[in-house]
Parts: structure tokens; C-alpha cells; sequence
């Protein structure tokens, strides 16, 4: 048996007041499924919070449409910052999260008419594709894409997370984690070069090295409903790029990590150590946040961007009932029932 990876389960993302800005994903990006949600000390974090035992609350927040769902989070005993310089496209990190629409133009017309932040409107990557970015009220950057991939018809403008923009200082040894390890192995496009996409972000008239990144097909209990996705490197070529959290731990404002559902952990550990790329994090059997249970860990990149991987146990069907989903004994690959994966419907928040 080797490592599964099913597909991205979320994107963590550091805000001052989480519940506020969950409000503001479920009317932008129709993010309205509560996984889960839960306040606790995040005791193993201490690699990425410079030995600081810290408080937070979290919630994992998805959209039946399909995708990846967000870790909306927040620290509740310390004052979260901002980076401490302008951070550009490129600098070291998650810089971008990528949303999948049905329709870009009548998604980009919906988000307009809610009178948001869309800078240089639409435009179009080096396939040609149309695409738009979109910059939320915590200055946190997003990318909608067209995608032909969903789970269920929803009454958002989106679905889910379909990827990641991702700075990085050499292209060549990201790939060992991100092509390797994560088996995003099938470049869409390899540019250098100045590109208008870029022109009206931060930085984005500079020359850049840019990869886009694919995988085969994701198998595995949430595979459908998580989907394909896409991770794009970008390496400045005329400067030596920051890091997005220099100066500040885990946890404070900005993409934080970005997570992937997976099943056979021990196997992967064993992968990540014969490739260099040691677990800096590990749950070692399961954690258990609330409702939720299941067995965590944490690589870092060779910048030190944090990625996280869960191989979930539990999630609640009707907590009420006391019903939940057992995945621990479950095909690896094989996806869920339908019928299952849509009882998470029933936790819908309804504003």
C-alpha cells in the first residue's frame, strides 16, 4: 500500500476576527458547510510558532459545489500581524488562492455588482484562459478560474479552492516536494518572462518564472468532492524573493498552509524522510477537534511554506443524532457514497 492523496482539503487562512470574515466567504464564495469548528491550544504547532504554545479557534468551512474548503483562523490570546514589509508577487508562501466558477464572466459580473475589489478585471493566463483576481477585505489575494469539475449545483458565483499560487526562490527544488511528494506532475505551462495577467498585482510588472502544475486523477474517500486542482510556482527572476511570514509565526494574516486529505500516513512519512523533506509535525495517531477526528502532520517546502496533510477518522453526518462518518477501515481509494458526502449539506449556515 502506498500514500493516497485525494485532493486539496483546505487552505488555512490567519484573520483578526474569523468569525466576521467566515460571513464574508459564505457570500463571496457560497462557503457555507460547517465541518467543523472548534476552540483549542495548538499544542504541536511549536516548529512554526517559534516555541509559542498558542490559543485559536478554527473552522473548516466548504461549498457543495465542490473543491477545496478553508481553515478560517484565528489566534485568541495574541495579536495576530500583518507581514512587515510590502509583499509582492513571488515573495515566499501561499500568495494566491485559486476559486473554480462554472462561468468566469458571470462570475466576475456577480463579484463586480457586489462592488469588490477586483484588480485589473478580467484577463487571461498564458493558455489563454480568462481569469480575474479578487482581493478580500483582509487583503488576502484570490484567483476565479473556469472549471468543468463540481459536485453539486449550488446558488453561489463559485465553488471551492482549485489550487494555489505559490512564491518560490528555485523552481527546480520546489518541484521535488510539489511535482514529487504532492504528484502535481503535468506542466500545463513552464514562462518566463513579463505577463500582463500579473500587471495589476503587487510586483507585477517584474520578470517571472512561472510553472503551472497538474495532477492525474485523485482517488480516495472525499475525491469527487474535493476535485482536481492546480498549483502554480512563481519565481522572481531580477530580485532574491522575501518570505510572506518572516518575522511572524503560523497563524497570523495571510494564507497559512495549505492541506491535503490523504489516506496511509505512515506510508507518507516514511516517503517524506527518504526525500529529505522529514515531518516537521505529527499528530502520531489522532487528534480529535470536537466532532472531528483524525491523524495530522506538517512538511515544510525549501522555502518553509507549511503543508499539511489529514487523514481524517470522524466527521459528524447529524451531530445531533450522534451520527458520524467512520473512515478509518475504509478503502483507500474508493470515493465515498454520494448519499454520504451530501449529508454535509445538513450543516449548512444559513445567514
Amino acid at each position: 500500500m502506498k500514500k493516497n492523496i485525494c485532493g486539496i482539503q483546505q487552505v488555512g487562512i490567519g484573520l483578526k476576527d474569523a468569525r466576521e470574515a467566515w460571513k464574508w466567504y459564505r457570500k463571496t464564495f457560497g462557503m457555507d458547510i460547517n465541518v467543523f469548528e472548534d476552540t483549542a491550544v495548538a499544542r504541536l504547532m511549536l516548529p512554526y510558532t517559534n516555541g509559542q504554545v498558542c490559543e485559536r479557534y478554527a473552522a473548516l468551512a466548504m461549498n457543495m459545489e465542490g473543491g477545496g474548503g478553508f481553515e478560517i483562523w484565528q489566534h485568541t490570546r495574541l495579536t495576530p500581524n500583518p507581514p512587515v514589509f510590502d509583499v509582492k508577487l513571488g515573495d515566499c508562501g501561499i500568495y494566491i488562492c485559486k476559486i473554480k466558477c462554472r462561468n468566469v464572466q458571470k462570475a466576475f459580473e456577480g463579484h463586480m455588482g457586489m462592488g469588490l475589489n477586483i484588480p485589473g478585471g478580467l484577463v487571461k493566463d498564458p493558455e489563454g484562459n480568462l481569469h480575474y483576481y479578487l482581493i478580500d477585505p483582509y487583503n488576502n489575494i484570490f484567483q476565479v478560474v473556469e472549471d468543468s469539475n463540481f459536485y453539486m449545483k449550488q446558488k453561489s458565483l463559485t465553488g471551492g479552492v482549485a489550487g494555489v499560487v505559490i512564491g518560490v526562490s528555485n523552481i527546480e527544488k520546489a518541484m521535488k516536494v510539489y511535482a514529487d511528494i504532492l504528484e502535481y506532475d503535468r506542466i500545463v505551462y513552464d514562462k518566463t518572462g513579463q505577463f500582463n495577467d500579473f500587471a495589476a498585482l503587487p510586483g507585477g510588472k517584474e520578470k517571472y518564472r512561472r510553472v503551472l502544475l497538474k495532477h492525474k486523477p485523485r482517488t480516495g474517500p472525499f475525491s469527487k468532492l474535493l476535485g482536481p486542482t492546480q498549483i502554480e510556482l512563481v519565481q522572481p527572476i531580477e530580485r532574491q524573493p522575501d518570505k510572506i511570514f518572516r518575522d511572524r509565526i503560523w497563524g497570523e494574516f495571510g494564507f497559512i498552509h495549505l492541506c491535503f486529505d490523504i489516506v496511509g500516513m505512515d506510508h507518507l512519512r516514511r516517503e517524506c524522510n527518504e526525500k529529505g523533506f522529514p515531518f516537521t509535525v505529527d499528530s502520531s495517531d489522532s487528534f480529535d477537534m470536537g466532532t472531528t477526528a483524525g491523524h495530522f502532520s506538517y512538511i515544510s517546502d525549501p522555502d518553509g511554506t507549511p503543508i499539511e496533510f489529514v487523514e481524517t477518522h470522524k466527521l459528524p453526518i447529524i451531530e445531533k443524532l450522534g451520527w458520524y462518518m467512520n473512515l478509518k477501515d475504509r478503502n483507500t481509494t474508493k470515493p465515498l457514497p454520494d448519499w454520504m458526502v451530501k449529508t454535509l449539506r445538513f450543516s449548512r449556515v444559513r445567514d
